[in-house]
């Protein structure tokens, strides 16, 4: 039995590398513009987060008469204090959910005044909300940038 057509018709190995080679390249591209908008769609998260702490703490103070100290932190917004000072006026929660983690999975840093701030943070502001950025540390460039409740 014969077949019909051309048997030689098709792809060659070297032709086949090239279009592997041109599509890792695309894929490549498409991966790097997805990580700067990941990038910055952590950053937009955390500022919005930021806010509504800022939102909830002003709540906070209108009903117990004073911010949450350093000690009792953010999670006060959530469930009432268990350590001094404690307000009778409290009438949380202040959040719709316990307080998250950064869109880079660590924890919110809260100050009161009076409390050493991070350097930067004008001493007129009552509190200082921030995100540490993706390397957990004060300072830092780009990615590492910390997020703050007082620009």
């Amino acid at each position: 039995m014969r077949l019909s057509g051309n048997l030689g018709a098709g792809f060659s190995f070297v032709e086949t590398l090239a279009v592997l080679a041109v599509s890792a390249i695309l894929a490549s591209q498409v991966g790097a513009a997805a990580f700067k908008m990941v990038q910055r769609a952590r950053v937009a998260n955390a500022r919005t987060q930021i806010e509504s702490f800022k939102a909830a703490l002003q709540s906070y103070y209108i009903d117990c008469g004073s911010f949450p100290t350093g000690e009792q932190g953010l999670a006060a917004l959530w469930e009432r204090p268990v350590l001094f000072p404690v307000s009778d006026g409290w009438n949380g929660p202040y959040t719709e959910r316990r307080i998250p983690l950064d869109p880079w999975g660590n924890e919110y840093v809260y100050r009161r005044s009076g409390e050493v701030f991070p350097d930067g943070a004008p001493e007129s502001v009552p509190f200082v909300v921030l995100s540490l950025g993706a390397d957990g540390v004060l300072g830092g460039e780009k990615n590492d940038m910390d997020i703050v409740s007082w620009e």
